[in-house]
């Protein structure tokens, strides 16, 4: 019989002192990098597509006009409406709308102006005369389509 016993290795604890640090870091890199949706859809949206597309430059003057079937509980069930920003208009309301979005805007700003439609692919012809109407009585002369490309 042995009168001395080998010492177990003992089993060290891991060091946390660093992980606040990290942890930090990465709810930093996600608050920087994430951009939360400034807009509540209330309208069934499907992009058509298209083959020559390009991208939209200066996005700050940039307002966006979503065209689709209302989404169930808005209460137009089915029904073809018009959204800017969180609140469903019609075509006689885009004028008053896009004066005001102006007025908000830095005056070098206001000659890029640009109104972008978000059409859904099933929407008819005759929405989107109404609010290309309503757009050139605003003045708004600057349009562009929204589309994903083609496949």
């Amino acid at each position: 019989m042995s009168r001395f016993r080998r010492p177990r290795p003992e089993m060290l604890g891991l060091n946390t002192a660093s992980l606040p640090d990290l942890i930090f870091s990465v709810l930093f890199f996600f608050m920087i990098v994430t951009h939360m949706r400034k807009v509540t859809l209330k309208v069934k949206y499907r992009e058509p597509q298209g083959v020559e597309l390009t991208r939209l430059t200066k996005k700050s003057a940039v307002t966006y006009i979503y065209i689709g079937k209302s989404l169930q509980g808005q209460g137009h069930s089915g029904k073809t409406v018009i959204q800017m920003n969180d609140r469903l208009v019609t075509p006689a309301d885009i004028a008053d709308y896009l004066s005001a979005e102006r007025s908000k805007m830095a005056p070098e700003d206001r000659q890029l102006m640009t109104v972008s439609i978000k059409a859904d692919r099933d929407t008819r012809m005759e929405v989107i005369n109404e609010v290309k109407q309503a757009l050139r009585q605003a003045k708004a002369l600057r349009i562009s389509y929204s589309a994903t490309q083609k496949k």
